[in-house]
């Protein structure tokens, strides 16, 4: 067999090969697009929120959004921008996140976590940390771990900036020191509960992953 006919058996496997991968990744499509009917068009002018994908319901958006809530929707949306987007995973990333943030803070740390705040939130921690400098005011912290995570909204903005809302119930141990030692707030050794709700936002489809703290609420 000559060189010619092994090279295009060669690449006849190779196109074999990337087409079963893409029917894997894509799914199949066969024939034309059917026309759409008026009670298509009627249902999906009711429902643009397409969270139901080929095996059924997205899960990973109703696990976490009620089926047509205005969340919902924008949950959908994000997806068809961004179709590697994950709600688990993005809200495994904020859970990972919220002990960074909220550890950094308390340790007045900024520098770390800086690329993760907006311009906003990182002043309003920075005013925090320099006056607690500024009366000599010492933090202890230690993190026990993240008791709840919810994902409490999701909006799209402008067509394409993504704020997600997260409520968080973590608990830690922390003690406040004035400049000589004294504790003035908190007890030693003492779990406590803490909640935060804050809103984490992003431009989808764009190469930077990270998605930035824009608010903070209790």
């Amino acid at each position: 067999m000559n060189s010619p006919i092994i090279q295009l058996l060669v690449l006849a496997a190779i196109a074999v090969f990337l087409i079963l991968r893409l029917k894997n990744v894509l799914g199949t499509r066969e024939g034309f697009e059917k026309p759409v009917t008026p009670r298509q068009m009627e249902t999906q002018a009711r429902r643009p929120d397409l969270t139901v994908v080929e095996s059924g319901p997205d899960r990973d958006i109703l696990d976490h959004a009620e089926e047509g809530s205005d969340t919902a929707l924008a949950l959908s949306q994000m997806k068809r921008l961004e179709p590697s987007f994950s709600v688990n995973d993005f809200l495994q990333g904020a859970r990972g996140a919220y002990e960074m943030i909220l550890m950094g803070f308390e340790r007045g740390d900024l520098a770390d976590i800086r690329p993760f705040l907006s311009d906003e939130v990182y002043a309003t921690f920075a005013q925090v940390v320099e006056a607690r400098d500024q009366q000599g005011l010492q933090v202890e912290a230690e993190f026990m771990g993240v008791r709840e995570t919810a994902l409490v909204e999701a909006e799209l903005l402008n067509g394409r900036t993504a704020e997600i809302t997260v409520r968080f119930v973590g608990e830690l141990t922390s003690v406040v020191r004035d400049a000589s030692g004294e504790v003035v707030e908190g007890k030693p050794n003492t779990p406590k509960k803490q909640r935060d709700v804050w809103t984490f936002a992003r431009q989808m489809g764009t190469d930077d992953p990270n998605w930035q703290l824009v608010a903070t609420g209790g």
